[in-house]
Order: C-alpha cells, then sequence, then structure tokens
C-alpha cells in the first residue's frame, strides 16, 4: 500500500476547511476515484458529522480530495469540503 502525503497547500487548508487527514486517506483508500483536470485523480466520501461549522450544525460531510497517484506514492494536491 503506497503511503499518501499532503502537500503543503492541502495541508495549509486542514483547519479552513475542516477536514482531518485519517478522512482524506480513508476516502483514498475506499472510494472510487474518477480522471480530474491536469492528469490527477479525484475522490468523494460522506462522513457522519452532527456538529457545529461555521454557525450552523450539519449531519454529513464530503471530503473531496485532489491527488496525485505517483509510482511511490499519493499525493494530495488540495481537498474541498462540504457540509450539508
Amino acid at each position: 500500500m503506497k503511503p499518501i502525503r499532503l502537500t503543503a497547500h492541502a495541508q495549509g487548508y486542514l483547519s479552513r476547511r475542516g477536514f482531518t487527514v485519517a478522512e482524506v486517506e480513508d476516502a483514498i483508500r475506499t472510494s472510487r476515484w474518477r480522471s480530474a483536470s491536469q492528469g490527477r485523480q479525484e475522490t468523494s466520501k460522506e462522513f457522519a458529522y452532527g456538529r457545529d461549522w461555521n454557525g450552523t450544525v450539519y449531519t454529513t460531510k464530503r471530503v473531496r480530495p485532489i491527488f496525485v497517484d505517483e509510482p511511490t506514492e499519493i499525493v494530495v494536491i488540495t481537498v474541498y469540503t462540504y457540509f450539508f
């Protein structure tokens, strides 16, 4: 199993976008990958949330990492998070 590494850009969004490294790794390892722009891959996974985010309580959080599947590792470029 390849290691997953978040770029400095992706790490910079951890708290601002409300995702965890564990959620990103889970999404990549367990969800279907799709082609994204510039030769990248993407996937998404929904997680039970049930907490406040920016003044609103949401029941679900979707984490959508954008990444590159390199020969020796998976490099996460950025991560988008959706609350609903």
